[in-house]
Parts: structure tokens; C-alpha cells; sequence
């Protein structure tokens, strides 16, 4: 009987063992698979994050993008005078056709694009030139960005580059773009871009937009001594300026006026010398002194209106 317990015992023993030995197997197998479960999905996750920021980065890159036309010569960056034009003002929406219609802006792109024609007739070097971009943050536009490149080249507008931007960055894509000259026809985006110290003009107040081989800037003078800190508004005075003097007094493709609605000689005086410092002399100053500007602005008829309580 004891001999019988004892064997008995060592049969339990290996029972034990070979459980035991079992078990640690299948804890074992359990967990590598575990392991390699993890691993795959880490590995998974990782894929797809990585393909989720790709895709998030593109679609950041598409919302601001730069496109140069191929259709036109590109001007020199270290010279020309950026003109930014946001694309509403230059073309309207069109129910049918394969273009859009011209907006409030065309005789304004026609009188820049005459001034650089007479700049390259007397000097076929030039580089000191209007150097156009039209910029839309319009998402439904950028859908028509194919269209929209068509109809500029349907109507003959030299327009260098096509900004497609989301309305938050538009401003940086401006500065970017070193703009010099900001044109819309939505005064929030005048204004912000005011603040920024980039002159800007809103069209359609006060301006006009009758064909004119003349491009004609009326600068008020009361905004004037104001944004005489920006270095851009310097640099695009000193650039326009440069550029009116390639043209003799009389029969200049760009004329510049002065205006100052408020005060007297004193700030008159203040404005007309923070031009000329900046190398900028008017074609014309009128000091109103607090009279109505109707009818100057009826008189000299501006494609371009910078200041006069728009910043």
C-alpha cells in the first residue's frame, strides 16, 4: 500500500508538471499574441496618423497656395510694385459661360497694365513695373481656380500670380507675396490689411472704374503722416514715386494727387514733405480744410483711393 501511495503520488507529480507545463505554454502563446496584437495595431495607428497629418498638411498647402501664370512674363521680384487685387472685384460670378464677368476692377488692371506698356516701350529693360496678383479666399472660387485663370487670359489681364487662400491667412499670404498695394471691394479686408502697414484701397467708394489709359492715385494726406512708420507704405510711395518720375509733366500714363480733408496748411504742408521724403512728388495737392470732397473726387476721378478715414 505504500509503494502503491508512493507511485501514485509520482503520477500526480507529472500530471502536475505536464499541466503546469501546459498552462506556462498556452500563458506563453497567449501572450506573444498579445504582443504582436499591440505591435500591429501601434504600427497600424502610426500608419494611419502619419497619413491623417499628410493628408491634413496637403489640404493646408492646397487652401494656400501661390500659382504662377505661365501665360505671362514674370516681372523681376527685387523691383517691380506688388498690386494685390482680391479676385471678386476683378471678376464676377456668371451664371453660364466659360468665363466670368469683368468687375468693378478691370479699367483699374487696364490703366496698370498701361502704364507698364509705355514703361517697356521707352525702356525695353524695364523693371520697375506693376506686377499684378489676384488673390481669392473664396472656397468656392478656388473649386473655379481653372476658370477663373481662363477668363483673365480671355480678357488680355496681365496677372502674374493666383493666390488661393483661407480667409484667416489671407493677410500673411499678402505679406508673403511682399505686396506693396492691396485692392478689394470688402472693407473689413481693407481694413485688416491697413493694420498690417500695407497701403490698401476699397473700391467702388469714391472711386471710379470708367476705362482710362491713365492710371490716377489720389493719396489723403490726412492718412498720410500715419502710415509714414510702415516700411511698406514707404517702400510703395518710393516705388511709385520712381516711377512717375520715368515720365515727363505732361501726357504721363500715372498721375498722383494729394488731398487733405481736415486741418490747414500746417498738416498740407506735413503731408506733401513725408511724400517727398519718401521720393514721391504729387501731380496735384488740393487742402480742403474741412470743405466737401465731392467735387475734387468727381474731378480727378481715382482708380486708386488710399486713405480718407478707410483704415
Amino acid at each position: 500500500m505504500l509503494l502503491s501511495s508512493t507511485n501514485q503520488e509520482e503520477e500526480d507529480d507529472e500530471v502536475a508538471s505536464k499541466g503546469g507545463s501546459e498552462l506556462f505554454a498556452v500563458r506563453r502563446a497567449t501572450f506573444l499574441t498579445i504582443f504582436l496584437f499591440s505591435s500591429v495595431t501601434a504600427v497600424t495607428f502610426r500608419v494611419f496618423f502619419t497619413r491623417l497629418r499628410r493628408q491634413r498638411v496637403d489640404r493646408e498647402a492646397e487652401m494656400v497656395s501661390t500659382v504662377a501664370n505661365v501665360d505671362v512674363k514674370q516681372k523681376d521680384a527685387d523691383h517691380a510694385l506688388v498690386v494685390a487685387i482680391s479676385c471678386s472685384a476683378v471678376l464676377e460670378d456668371a451664371d453660364d459661360g466659360d468665363v466670368h464677368r469683368v468687375g468693378v476692377a478691370f479699367p483699374l488692371l487696364q490703366a496698370l497694365q498701361s502704364v507698364n506698356r509705355h514703361l517697356v516701350e521707352a525702356n525695353s529693360s524695364e523693371s520697375l513695373l506693376f506686377d499684378v496678383l489676384l488673390i481669392t479666399t473664396d472656397e468656392r472660387r478656388q473649386r473655379q481656380s481653372a476658370r477663373i485663370v481662363s477668363s483673365t487670359k480671355h480678357y488680355g489681364l496681365e496677372v502674374s500670380r493666383f493666390c488661393f487662400s483661407d480667409g484667416e491667412d489671407f493677410v500673411e499670404s499678402l505679406l508673403e507675396n511682399q505686396v506693396q498695394l492691396f485692392l478689394s471691394t470688402e472693407p473689413e479686408e481693407v481694413a485688416l490689411v491697413w493694420q498690417r502697414g500695407v497701403p490698401s484701397s476699397l473700391l467702388g467708394h469714391q472711386t471710379w472704374s470708367s476705362p482710362s489709359e491713365q492710371l490716377r492715385v489720389l493719396l489723403c494726406g490726412d492718412d498720410v503722416i500715419a502710415a509714414a512708420a510702415a516700411e511698406s507704405a514707404q517702400r510703395f510711395w518710393s516705388q511709385l514715386g520712381a516711377m512717375r518720375r520715368r515720365f515727363g509733366v505732361l501726357g504721363s500714363p500715372v498721375s498722383v494727387a494729394v488731398m487733405t480733408a481736415h486741418g490747414g496748411r500746417r498738416g498740407f504742408a506735413d503731408a506733401l514733405a513725408t511724400l517727398r521724403s519718401c521720393g514721391l512728388n504729387a501731380d496735384e495737392a488740393h487742402c480742403l480744410a474741412g470743405a466737401p470732397r465731392g467735387p475734387i473726387l468727381e474731378l480727378l476721378r481715382p482708380h486708386v483711393l488710399l486713405g480718407g478715414g478707410l483704415r
